[in-house]
């Protein structure tokens, strides 16, 4: 047998049994590797960044990700899809030729009819193509712009988790390796001292709520585990046990990883086994790390005029304001893939007070991560996105007033919207029918979206492959297509 595929079967057998482990040295610190700590590569990777050789495949457009996810799915017609025509339809019954025996979830299944529930919202044109945004949004109006909007996602998942596991991972099953992962195996670290792939989670309120997030939404899945996102906390150590312990001094912590990487280079040459390496690795970088993650997450240093462009929650830390911040900070410091998480966007009752909330948190950051990036250079190379696992329903669930509604679960249409990195600014991509419930034009795939991303990155995703029990796995499954309509 090869050595080389040995030592990835090896590999993913130790991982398999360690999956479970906690603390430091499972919980991704291990995404890269210290090039001078080896001369051996086990993987066939290259050693100084830990990237797959003859990646990217042509001249890539973005360097690094930055992805703000509303988990629960915000209402696209209360945002994006302006549909004025709805007024006319107010309770009465979505007609069967729009529906056409399409699933829906068991939720709304029972009710004995489904009423129609027009946006309370306005909607005003914006920009130079007079791109339609909810007042929800009078920040990201006015960097429409700077934006896709696209109008036509869509996929097959109806429910929260299938949903969020399918566009994070390529598939509804979990167990596959997450975006940022891929990216991460792919490409490698810019950054010897941070991880290639961070993951923040949002407090609404001062707390979460909302559908749980699982880790492996960031897994590795079947690929190494120093490629596993490493999730910041917004309280305490940044990354659990990242400080010393009381009566461990720096040099005597230098002095304890010196001695144990002689024992452990001597098992390796020993047994061979490529996890002792990784093993090695994690400490190094936990080391590393003691010094580049609290000086990241110091923002001390910022401007004034940066602070205030955030917004009044940008010094609290875990805050959809404060992680954008640190977003920004990420990528000037070459983070490869930063993933942004806020949940309660899950609005099945009380609609219109909730995205009133949930968009006075978002709408100010992403305004400012944005210019932000655009005034200092980084938007040119950094890919921004943002959207949720699928949309919501023309029609009500539960009562209906003019003042109130809630809406169920729609994966059929839904919006996201990309900025930087070569996509086409102020550009409206897509279009769904009169009822904002099928796609009538240019539909964009799950698929299609994670093909776009990685091909910005460089990335031919039919060849960015990982072989894992007998098949050739990719991020975009067995199909997807780049959406070329939004690419400058």
């Amino acid at each position: 047998m090869d050595p080389f595929r040995e030592a990835e079967l090896v590999e993913t057998r130790r991982h398999f049994f360690g999956r479970t482990a906690t603390g430091i040295g499972t919980a991704a610190l291990a995404s890269l590797v210290n090039p001078d700590l080896f001369g051996a590569n086990p993987n066939g990777t290259d050693q100084a960044t830990r990237r797959v050789p003859g990646v990217p495949h042509f001249v890539p457009k973005a360097k690094r990700v930055i992805y703000l996810f509303m988990s629960g799915a915000p209402s696209q017609l209360d945002m994006w899809d302006y549909k004025p025509q709805l007024n006319e339809w107010f309770d009465k019954d979505l007609p069967d030729s729009v529906r056409n025996g399409q699933r829906i979830t068991t939720m709304t299944s029972g009710q004995n009819r489904f009423p129609i529930a027009p946006s309370l919202f306005k909607f005003n044109q914006h920009g130079s193509n007079g791109a339609w945004v909810s007042e929800l949004l009078p920040h990201t109006a006015r960097m429409v712009d700077d934006l896709a909007v696209i109008r036509s996602v869509n996929t097959e998942a109806i429910n929260h988790d299938p949903a969020i596991t399918y566009i994070q991972t390529g598939s509804q099953v979990p167990g596959r390796p997450s975006t940022g992962a891929w990216m991460s195996y792919g490409l490698g670290s810019m950054n010897q001292n941070l991880p290639a792939f961070v993951v923040l989670h949002s407090t609404v309120n001062g707390g979460f709520g909302g559908q749980a997030l699982y880790s492996r939404l960031w897994g590795a899945g079947f690929l190494s585990t120093r490629h596993q996102g490493v999730s910041l906390r917004s309280t305490g150590d940044p990354v659990l046990y990242l400080s010393n312990p009381t009566g461990m001094s720096a040099a005597m912590r230098r002095r304890m990883l010196d001695e144990l990487s002689v024992l452990n280079a001597q098992r390796f040459n020993e047994v061979g086994d490529p996890e002792i390496q990784s093993r090695i690795a994690q400490y190094e970088m936990a080391y590393r790390m003691q010094s580049s993650v609290p000086e990241l997450t110091d923002i001390s240093g910022e401007s004034k005029a940066t602070l205030e462009m955030y917004g009044p929650e940008v010094t609290k830390p875990g805050t959809f304001a404060a992680n954008c911040l640190l977003a920004r900070r990420m990528a000037e410091r070459g983070v490869r893939f930063t993933q942004v998480f806020i949940r309660q966007w899950d609005q099945h009752g009380n609609l219109p007070n909730d995205i009133r909330r949930q968009c006075g948190i978002i709408d100010q950051p992403c305004y400012a991560l944005v210019q932000d990036l655009k005034q200092r250079g980084l938007l040119e190379d950094t890919l921004v996105i943002w959207g949720g696992e699928f949309g919501r329903t023309v029609y009500c669930q539960g009562g209906l007033t003019k003042e109130n509604y809630g809406r169920d679960h729609h994966p059929r249409c839904y919006t996201k919207w990309m900025a930087g990195a070569g996509i086409r600014g102020g550009t409206v991509y897509g279009e769904t029918d009169d009822f904002s419930y099928n796609v009538v034009k240019d539909p964009v795939h799950i698929h299609d979206l994670n093909a776009t991303i990685l091909h910005q990155l460089g990335i031919d995703h039919e060849r960015l492959t990982y072989r894992h029990q007998g098949r050739d796995f990719r991020l975009t499954d067995v199909h997807g297509n780049v959406v070329s309509g939004i690419l400058s």
